[in-house]
């Protein structure tokens, strides 16, 4: 694919047998505020090297997929006003015109696949979205479930976000054979919230264990990824009434806005981010550290198998 521009440190990683992590542009653009978005950025990518691998940030900039970003483009990436938001489907008109665009998770998905990186490490998952007041049903359905199975790496997430119906989430990734472990967990993750009420069919408590799975999932018949959901570290859950009291208020502010499709989640955050008085960013970030770390520990161990 001539359109990929992959840098040099990472082909090299990656020629060299060396665990690689990818990670999306989206939580930078669009999940987090500028400055903030900045710090966190470098954050990520030093703890995947202190966990003895490479980080591939991916974005589109001048008309090409980035996979592996210098400081000066991440600060473009971060510094950005209306940066487009590019799932899947928005890569090849984002190229053809020449436009600037952060990646979702479904969009980091198959670039990294493409590229040759097997583990992606990220905040939050899309799913199926619950109607919102007065609708009986709903049929936004995030790209990132289709990416899944269709794109053999592992995603590291902290769930779906409590607006999601996380039932029928995880009834679509069942149908779409995506296994969905449980990192020393035994429920479903909810972003802000360490556990929802739904039950996971399978749960690892290393890092090694994990690494066992991947390995063993990328030589099984089919083409499907693997979800691990790595719940957000204790000390940073968000306290339950306070989440649903912002959970409520941010449904009702959709609704009054007719807000749909992909600008749900901004909307949501920025809710979250404003009402909590900066309780949710801390939880943010600490949930995509937690993550990517992670991330980056499964991705040495696999390149230690080869």
């Amino acid at each position: 694919m001539t359109s990929i521009a992959i840098a040099d440190e990472v082909r090299a990683a990656l020629a060299a047998g060396q665990g690689v992590v990818a990670l999306e542009s989206t939580i930078l653009s669009h999940g987090l505020p500028p400055g903030r978005n900045r710090k966190v950025a470098e954050r990520l990518e030093t703890v995947v090297r202190e966990a003895g691998a490479i980080p591939a940030t991916i974005a589109v900039l001048d008309g090409k997929i980035r996979v592996g970003l210098d400081s000066q483009q991440i600060d473009r990436v971060c510094a950005a006003e209306g940066l487009v938001k590019l799932s899947k489907r928005d890569l090849g008109p984002a190229i053809a015109m020449n436009q600037d665009g952060a990646t979702t998770v479904a969009s980091t998905a198959a670039i990294a696949h493409a590229a040759g990186i097997k583990v992606f490490g990220t905040g939050g998952l899309g799913g199926v979205h619950l109607p919102l007041p007065g609708k009986h049903t709903s049929w936004d359905v995030s790209a990132d479930l289709d990416a899944l199975a269709e794109t053999p790496v592992l995603v590291v997430s902290s769930g779906v976000k409590s607006v999601l119906d996380i039932e029928a989430t995880l009834e679509l990734l069942e149908t779409r054979s995506v296994p969905v472990i449980g990192y020393q967990v035994d429920h479903f993750p909810a972003f802000y919230l360490r556990e929802s009420a739904y039950k996971l069919p399978w749960r690892v408590d290393t890092a090694k264990q994990a690494a066992d799975i991947v390995h063993a999932h990328l030589h099984m018949p089919g083409n499907s990824g693997i979800l691990l959901a790595n719940p957000i570290p204790a000390e940073y859950e968000m306290d339950r009434e306070l989440h649903d009291r912002l959970l409520a208020d941010g449904v009702r502010l959709l609704d009054e806005r007719g807000v749909q499709g992909r600008d749900v989640t901004p909307v949501l955050l920025e809710h979250f981010h404003t009402a909590s008085s900066g309780v949710s960013l801390d939880a943010n970030e600490a949930l995509v550290v937690s993550n990517v770390t992670l991330a980056a520990q499964i991705a040495a161990d696999l390149a230690a198998r080869q």
